[in-house]
């Protein structure tokens, strides 16, 4: 017996509600549905239906083998779609959401080229330094830094990053750099909200979390903005570490607390979890999930901090 077939057969008559139905919509005779339902019964050696003249009941078990069944056929039909969705050509609009610079730095020249693969293809990059809800703002992708607490997204991991405070050398050579986390409350600093909207830094400490307020004396909701004013010796500032790589590689930033960075925080590509993955978004995952491993993995390493005079 055909077990995949017997258990579409199955689901068939219970979404039809009768055998007839059933037969119909498989484009099959009634006969063979009688046959394949009986076989499947005598499979299992349950009764899954009570069938009279003139209706159809689910028994305990076969309200739990339909349920099941159901989960069984999806999963084989995703699978056949995933496999087919890599034949067909991607065309049409889709909208990719990321951090303004991540979106910058990584997702756009990924996204760019995928564009130029796929010329039928319409890449819409909406950069927001604020969580985004996908399907109220009709996202087909997103990039989000950080745990996911939201269990309907599926996410594709594709590399981590971590929180780093960093200052300029001319603000350590006149303030001198803070040991440790509570140092901070002696130094003004520079706050990025997009980041840490109520000024509360992370840290760890004896393998515990540490959250420190600090005092800025300049902030700003703007990534480039907070860290010109950092390059600019207003203060330390906490940052993501892909943002200031460039800046700690040239110098123009050194890194300080190390030793109570709290740990990584994973980047993940993710979608709204459906059985029903559109074949554009398919091919967006698998274009870009390798090359942002890539460039994550690749990204600029610290400069060994400078010697200070004191």
């Amino acid at each position: 017996m055909d077990k995949l077939r017997a258990m579409q057969t199955f689901v068939r008559i219970v979404e039809g509600g009768s055998l007839t139905a059933a037969a119909e919509s498989m484009g099959v005779s009634l006969p063979s549905v009688v046959r394949g339902l009986a076989s499947l019964e005598r499979s299992l050696d349950v009764r899954l239906l009570n069938r009279t003249t003139r209706r159809l009941a689910l028994t305990d078990e076969g309200r739990e083998y339909y349920e099941r069944a159901k989960r069984v056929i999806s999963d084989v039909d995703e699978a056949e779609a995933a496999l087919s969705a890599r034949r067909v050509q991607p065309k049409g609009r889709l909208r990719v959401t990321a951090s303004v610079l991540f979106g910058r730095l990584h997702v756009a020249p990924v996204a760019s080229a995928f564009v130029v693969r796929h010329p039928a293809v319409n890449v819409e990059l909406v950069l927001l330094d604020r969580p985004v809800d996908l399907i109220e703002e009709g996202i087909d992708l997103g990039v989000r830094i950080g745990l996911l607490p939201d269990s309907s997204l599926v996410a594709v991991p594709v590399g981590e990053t971590r929180r780093v405070v960093c200052a300029s050398p001319a603000y350590l050579e006149r303030h001198g750099a803070p040991g440790e986390p509570g140092d901070l409350a002696a130094h003004r600093c520079v706050g990025f909200t997009g980041l840490s909207p109520g000024h509360e830094w992370n840290f760890r400490a004896k393998n515990r979390p540490l959250r420190v307020t600090v005092s800025p004396a300049f902030s700003s909701n703007q990534i480039d903005v907070a860290l010109q004013a950092c390059r600019d010796g207003l203060g330390p500032g906490q940052f993501l570490c892909y943002q200031v790589s460039a800046a700690l590689a040239e110098g123009s930033l050194v890194r300080v607390l190390e030793a109570f960075e709290p740990p990584p925080s994973p980047v993940n590509l993710i979608y709204p979890g459906s059985r029903l993955l559109s074949s554009n978004v398919r091919a967006l995952v698998d274009w870009m999930a390798p090359r942002l491993r890539r460039s994550l993995a690749g990204a600029p390493k610290a400069a060994p901090p400078r010697p200070r005079r004191r």
